[in-house]
């Protein structure tokens, strides 16, 4: 049964706006907005009266939750997953791997293919591969037994047995072939990413130039960035439209140097990502991040024996919160690196991450300080902080 929200504020596509009425249609979509002046007659209202509605937030890089892991985990675990992001708003996701073996990573794509549509959380909008094609010296987490040079013949096997929901691949640009690579792989609707790698400045620029819209979690499994030296992250500086992704847990990037990438790219080009493995919503302690061991504390998981970073237990709900506590973001900024930008980032704006009429009605209630109350899919509630 369509009804309406009533709400304090609401994050719509192009514009903040305070009160009014939003239609949530009957076939799990969203109608027409109202101002608070032409409040709908004769309908359902549910009244959120000091609270704000959002869109729902879209994770593009993420690897586990709840002891869950996407390189390890059956179908049921992926759910459980899915299930799990609703806690953080999240309500769109890419399962994302790390570098194994080429059978591995197949495996995961045709599982993934045989349940497409049948996740009962946050909704599963493709697949994200994180490697192989990397460079060891900045491996981090990532197993540099298996790294290896771009090959589309492999790629072209993973997105069969995807059935093309393979979409988005992360690699190190001064790999061999790396910028061919970059332009086929755009030519099948695939986005491509740059990162765990060590390339100069004009190796990453002839990636953007092929094709590549994506920095991997900036900052990190990169060289230092020097005046002299611009490298890769100089790059994610300086090209004009690629995206940046972002995690915002104060542990892999400090808030200033965040700040620095955001008013020199603009927000409008940040996507923030979790990178959250399997110890997401879990107790601190020792866990897997595909084949190596990993330990969390205080917030930060890192590979035992190294100390490096493996990922994080980033929600998405907090990174947005996150960054308006910093005084680096207005609450519409965060928001939309969370939502639209990420959703864009993809090629997803149709699915997922906007207020628009006729597209999902996945949405989020927050508090005034974005802490989260509510996530709806499809029009309907399906988690509740109590």
């Amino acid at each position: 049964m369509s009804y309406f929200l009533h709400a304090k504020k609401f994050f719509l596509k192009n514009h903040v706006t305070n009160g009014g009425y939003l239609e949530i249609q009957d076939d799990g979509n969203f109608g027409f907005y109202y101002p608070e002046k032409n409040k709908p007659t004769n309908v359902v209202i549910k009244e959120y009266a000091d609270k704000l509605v959002a869109p729902g937030y879209v994770d593009t890089h993420i690897h586990g939750l709840l002891n869950e892991d996407v390189m390890k985990s059956d179908w049921n675990g992926i759910n459980k997953i899915s299930e799990g992001l609703l806690q953080a708003g999240v309500t769109s996701w890419l399962p994302t791997t790390i570098t194994a073996a080429s059978s591995t990573l197949t495996h995961i794509c045709q599982m993934i293919a045989e349940h497409k549509g049948e996740e009962t959380g946050a909704k599963i909008q493709g697949i994200h591969f994180e490697g192989p094609f990397f460079t060891p010296e900045h491996g981090g987490a990532e197993n540099p037994k298996y790294m290896t040079d771009p090959s589309m013949t492999e790629f072209d096997k993973w997105r069969a047995a995807s059935k093309n929901m393979l979409i988005k691949i992360s690699l190190a640009p001064e790999r061999r072939g790396a910028k061919e690579f970059t332009r086929q792989a755009i030519k099948e609707g695939v986005v491509v990413s740059l990162g765990h790698s060590s390339a100069n400045y004009e190796e990453t620029m002839s990636c953007v130039d092929a094709g590549a819209t994506m920095f991997t979690h900036t900052f990190n499994g990169m060289n230092t960035l020097s005046q002299h030296t611009p490298n890769i992250i100089g790059a994610a500086f300086s090209s004009n439209l690629t995206i940046a992704e972002l995690i915002c847990d104060g542990h892999h990037v400090e808030p200033a140097a965040i700040k620095a990438l955001i008013s020199a790219k603009g927000y409008e080009h940040i996507a923030l990502v979790t990178d959250c493995m399997q110890a997401g919503l879990m107790p601190d302690g020792d866990y897997m991040l595909g084949e190596l061991p990993v330990y969390v504390k205080d917030g930060m998981a890192r590979l035992i024996g190294k100390n490096n970073l493996a990922g994080s237990v980033l929600l998405m709900k907090d990174a947005v919160k996150n960054l308006v506590d910093w005084n680096i973001a207005t609450p519409e900024q965060a928001i939309m690196m969370a939502s639209y930008i990420p959703a864009k980032s993809i090629n997803k704006l149709k699915y997922c991450g906007v207020i628009e009429p006729d597209h999902p009605a996945d949405f989020i209630i927050l508090n005034s300080d974005l802490t989260l109350v509510e996530t709806y899919v499809n029009g309907i509630s399906r988690y509740k902080n109590e």
